[in-house]
């Protein structure tokens, strides 16, 4: 009998049972959920009137973030993060990050100590596929299903198929995992092979990626249509968890005799930053390509790209060097933790200096809900996630994505710019 990947492992000791296979469909208990502004209302509403019960499952941790609208800029979201608060109060969470606490959602579930290797996670957004990063099981969900989780502590779902990206070769200067990933979709060109799958990430290009980088990767493989996007845990996956050493985990593991869906090999030695163009995140194209395309706005967060790793290479490139006066850049820092960081050592002096504008942690501009959308017919390069039309604000605007390094360097020139000159 073949051996088990680690998506189907770990769905299977959540599950009760020593072996699952793809397409069954099991009982998964979860370990913790994540909950937005955008619909926490909403799951309670769903938990008293639908499922009949105020209580929440023991033994789960439910984290509720106020990341999306905040701080709020009209009365609809003002009245929104009332409703939030009003539910956190009712239901006694302890786990309510309001604003001045608050960060992305995705970060803080990471960050925090809430998602381990070996865990199912799932939160009420697409992108919580993140914490795959970090060796679980994580996927966005509905929130009648967040209502269920609530309920139950577990959730009922189909055991996904496995595609596996062998990732080899030494990643050259400038170059990120965000430009593995844009190379890796710009390959695959959405050819459905991953719908409803789990994607694994392996190789010594992976095992060299900092969790940061694990981190962006694993969100966006929401833009491939995957359940879930894994990466093994390792040496830098226990000491990205060391600060909570009262949390035991299993570092779960493919079998070698695993079978997968499809498998590709992707050897990123020669690589060069990569720029998915509008208005589809798969049409990529090598930066040099692009390169001199004029801008008006470079957007520096999000919970794709914006972490303390992302913050610093960016101010390597704009220390001594000024935003060009033709551009705006908005820099938002992905968590409260990230920004006092990127405080204490000078990143965010650097970065104001240049000429940045450096908002509070939330996931402003990314979903075209918070502050700085851009206007018609304007273009921006982002560190974000999605680029089709409207994302980020005026529907004939642009939007070209890629790492924090490119969106540095265009910054600077005022046109996409190559960021390994710098």
């Amino acid at each position: 009998m073949p051996g088990m990947t680690m998506t189907e492992k770990i769905l299977a000791g959540a599950s009760g049972k020593k072996i699952v296979r793809p397409g069954e469909i099991v009982n998964a208990r979860v370990n913790a959920l994540m909950m937005t502004d955008l619909k926490g209302p909403y799951v309670f509403k769903v938990l008293e009137e639908e499922l009949g019960t105020s209580k929440i499952r023991d033994g789960l941790d439910v984290v509720f973030v106020l990341d999306h609208l905040g701080p709020a800029h009209d009365i609809k979201s003002a009245q929104q993060f009332k409703a939030c608060r009003e539910a956190a109060r009712k239901y006694g969470l302890p786990h309510f990050y309001d604003l001045g606490r608050q960060g992305i959602g995705h970060q803080v579930m990471c960050e925090d100590g809430y998602v381990f290797p070996g865990t199912v996670v799932a939160g009420i957004d697409s992108h919580s596929t993140t914490y795959g990063a970090l060796g679980a099981v994580s996927f966005g969900i509905s929130p009648t299903e967040g209502a269920i989780i609530l309920a139950t502590g577990e959730l009922w779902l189909k055991v996904p198929e496995t595609t596996r990206f062998t990732v080899t070769g030494n990643l050259p200067r400038r170059v990120s995992g965000k430009d593995i990933f844009l190379h890796i979709i710009g390959m695959t060109k959405w050819n459905g092979e991953v719908l409803y799958k789990a994607v694994e990430f392996t190789g010594p290009a992976i095992s060299a990626l900092s969790v940061s980088d694990r981190m962006a990767m694993c969100n966006m493989v929401a833009e491939m249509g995957a359940k879930n996007g894994i990466i093994a845990p390792d040496d830098k996956t226990a000491e990205y968890l060391a600060g909570w050493p009262e949390k035991r985990y299993d570092a779960v593991l493919s079998d070698p005799d695993a079978v997968y869906s499809h498998e590709y090999a992707v050897d990123v030695s020669s690589l060069s930053p990569r720029v998915s163009v509008p208005h589809r995140i798969d049409d990529v194209r090598p930066v040099e390509d692009v390169a001199g395309r004029k801008i008006d706005q470079a957007f520096l967060g999000s919970c794709t790209n914006g972490r303390l790793e992302d913050l610093m290479i960016a101010a390597e490139i704009l220390k001594g060097r000024k935003v060009h006066p033709d551009v705006r850049l908005i820099v938002v820092p992905a968590s409260r933790k990230i920004y006092l960081e990127a405080v204490r050592n000078g990143t965010i002096e650097i970065l104001a200096e240049a000429g940045a504008a450096v908002l509070t942690p939330n996931c402003a501009a990314c979903a075209g809900i918070g502050s700085g959308n851009i206007a018609s017919g304007e273009v921006c390069i982002s560190s974000t996630n999605r680029n089709f039309e409207g994302r980020m604000g005026a529907k004939d605007s642009e939007i070209y994505l890629a790492s924090p390094a490119t969106v540095a360097a265009s910054a600077v020139e005022g046109v996409i710019a190559d960021p390994r000159k710098y």
